[in-house]
């Protein structure tokens, strides 16, 4: 059995091209496994950007197993649809009676990237029907799939791709660079950075304790998504005790995640995606912050800062940074318990074991109903 494995890889700046090379590598140790060629069977990496629609279409004209990385694909459709198209789309997915509602998505689709009601709407039902199986990361994504017809829905954690170590003096080096005390504490936000990733609210937060602590330092590491909301945070981003990199890849991000001690990873509204950066963050020991939801309810309270969404999300958030700016040790703490956590059930050698089990379930079952037929 050969399998076609289809998926953005690396150069490509997505979190769903450095996971599908992790996984890639892990299974091509125990079976035969084409990269983006067909296979005996195709497993099909899905995500809600343009990079992914070639292979939603290929998942669709030769059904095989899909991944769902986000499990909202709206966003996906608003990005490479017609009005008509999409409003049709939609249609299937919702019925005729939704007409309106899918013309008025359509109409106000700038608003996409905030707005509650589009994550609401997640349009799977196409491509989930025709798939033989589908695999997901967490509660949400797996209610998703079911809620619009798939009938097997797999449900494996998302894989730990583990960061190399870095040299301590390097991490001190770079800690003194951005002014951070080794009694300090610093707190970073990584990755492609919009609205969704909450990243006023981190703001608002931070400001509030770094004017009564001053042993706090906020690095924004990532790459705005939208030039507007660079504007709106412009006077925030230009606070005190905020250091802004650009987008960090390979040493350069393991460099900036060792220094930093807690991670800040809020998501809301979420399109039913497992953060790769919050499992790796956790799983080199650091304290991570994530937003309360039914995406993160398979990591302990013990093991993550939960935060929740809504009215309360920056008191909430404000409270536990200066809770931990008076409390080092308790960082730590939480850091080794989520580390803990990862090793036990995001291992990469094991998720790719829970792959092959699901491939060769759908393999064997459909030799045995063609040799039926």
């Amino acid at each position: 059995m050969t399998v076609g494995f289809f998926s953005p890889l690396p150069p490509a700046r997505t979190g769903v091209a450095d996971y599908s090379a992790a996984l890639l590598a892990a299974m091509r140790s125990s079976g035969k496994v084409r990269e983006n060629e067909t296979g005996d069977i195709n497993l099909y990496h899905l995500g809600n950007n343009r990079l992914h629609g070639e292979i939603y279409d290929q998942a669709l004209a030769e059904p095989g197993i899909i991944v769902l990385h986000d499990a909202v694909l709206n966003h996906f459709f608003l990005g490479r649809l017609s009005n008509e198209e999409y409003c049709a789309e939609f249609i299937h997915n919702y019925g005729a009676w939704n007409e309106e509602l899918a013309r008025r998505l359509w109409d106000s689709r700038a608003r996409s990237g905030t707005d509650p009601l589009y994550f609401a709407y997640p349009m799977l039902r196409r491509i989930v029907e025709c798939s033989r199986a589908v695999i997901v990361h967490n509660m949400r994504a797996e209610a998703l799939a079911r809620g619009h017809g798939a009938s097997a829905v797999h449900r494996i954690p998302h894989l730990h791709d583990p960061l190399p170590a870095m040299p301590g003096y390097e991490v001190v080096r770079l800690r003194n660079q951005l002014g951070v005390r080794p009694t300090d504490l610093l707190l970073g936000v990584f990755g492609h950075l919009r609205e969704t990733k909450r990243i006023a609210t981190i703001l608002r937060a931070f400001g509030r304790v770094r004017r009564e602590r001053k042993n706090v330092t906020l690095l924004v590491a990532g790459e705005f998504v939208s030039s507007d909301l660079v504007l709106a945070l412009s006077g925030e981003l230009d606070g005190d005790g905020i250091v802004r990199t650009g987008y960090l890849e390979g040493s350069d991000f393991a460099l900036h995640a060792a220094a930093t001690d807690i991670c800040l990873n809020l998501r809301w509204p979420s399109a039913g995606e497992t953060s790769g950066i919050a499992v790796r963050m956790m799983g080199l020991g650091k304290c991570v912050a994530v937003t309360v939801g039914e995406e993160t309810r398979d990591f302990p309270y013990a093991a993550v800062l939960k935060v929740d969404a809504g009215p309360a999300e920056e008191d909430m958030l404000t409270a536990f940074l200066f809770w931990l700016s008076a409390n080092p040790g308790i960082v730590r703490e939480i850091g080794a318990r989520a580390a803990a956590h990862i090793a036990e059930h995001h291992e990469v050698g094991s998720v790719a074991a829970s792959y092959w089990r699901v491939i060769a379930d759908c393999y064997h079952e459909e030799q045995r109903t063609t040799a039926v037929t």
